[in-house]
């Protein structure tokens, strides 16, 4: 059996991806260079795509013609293939809740440290962001087209895009997103399951773009009522991380200095 014909095999048994330590567990007697060789031709021809250091994907007959795979078609396994636990985040997240107002041009995928030592030139359509550990109890679940794929839910992926707001074009573009989110969000208990996984200043400025940007009065206030169950005192923060905060206005309830202004997108 040549790489080639072990390749097909695995296509038409149902495993799309692989590693390339399993081609040297199955042709021991190739030598690297051979395999090498082998997996180059492949990726020039369009027949394999390599989506990170050592991970091929068996490009699908849907895609040959770009021979670029979607990230949410092989992110399951190549996760597993790292030993990582994930989930999709952010807005690739937001556009599975529904969100596709913008349409994101690449994949964030949420892990835990450390980071990645492969370079982004490796495969620029996936985000890396990070985390201590993995909520997997603010997960949903759904299938893809090969496998099982995980995501944030709406109250962590409204967490996520405040939080991690530099990843996705900034606080104007988090407010366009949580508009489309906001009748989906549930804060009920989230003193509880959610907080724990993000920053007190997080949630103030949250709390603020739902109430103050958005007018999402009913939301804005079970947030509320679960951040003072969870912190009794919390003090002023900035709306930006980025801008002065010297002679600005002041939000008293959710202790925010508005130091940026923040405007949505005509949805």
């Amino acid at each position: 059996m040549t790489i080639r014909e072990w390749i097909r095999y695995r296509e038409i048994s149902g495993f799309p991806t692989f590693s390339v330590e399993e081609i040297r567990l199955t042709f021991p007697n190739y030598s690297e260079q051979v395999i090498r060789n082998e997996l180059f031709r492949l990726s020039s021809r369009g027949i394999l795509y390599s989506a990170y250091k050592g991970f091929y994907i068996i490009v699908p007959p849907q895609y040959a013609a770009k021979r670029i795979v979607p990230p949410i078609y092989y992110i399951d396994q190549l996760m597993s293939y790292l030993k990582k636990p994930y989930y999709i985040s952010l807005l690739s997240a937001a556009e599975i809740l529904g969100a596709a107002h913008q349409r994101p041009q690449r994949f964030s995928v949420m892990t835990i440290f450390p980071k990645s030592s492969v370079s982004p030139s490796k495969n620029n359509t996936l985000v890396w962001t990070y985390r201590k550990e993995i909520p997997s109890d603010l997960l949903l679940s759904k299938n893809s087209e090969t496998g099982v794929i995980h995501y944030s839910n709406v109250e962590l992926t409204s967490i996520d895009i405040v939080q991690y707001e530099q990843y996705i074009g900034g606080l104007s573009r988090a407010a366009t997103i949580l508009e489309e989110l906001a009748e989906k969000m549930d804060f009920r208990d989230a003193s509880k399951n959610l907080f724990v996984h993000t920053s007190i200043a997080t949630v103030q400025r949250l709390g603020y773009i739902l109430e103050e940007v958005l007018e999402q009065k009913e939301v804005a206030e079970v947030l509320h009522t679960e951040l003072l169950s969870y912190a009794k005192r919390f003090r002023y923060v900035p709306l930006s991380t980025n801008r002065p905060e010297k002679d600005v206005e002041k939000n008293t309830r959710w202790k925010v200095n508005v130091n940026s202004i923040i405007e949505t997108d005509e949805i």
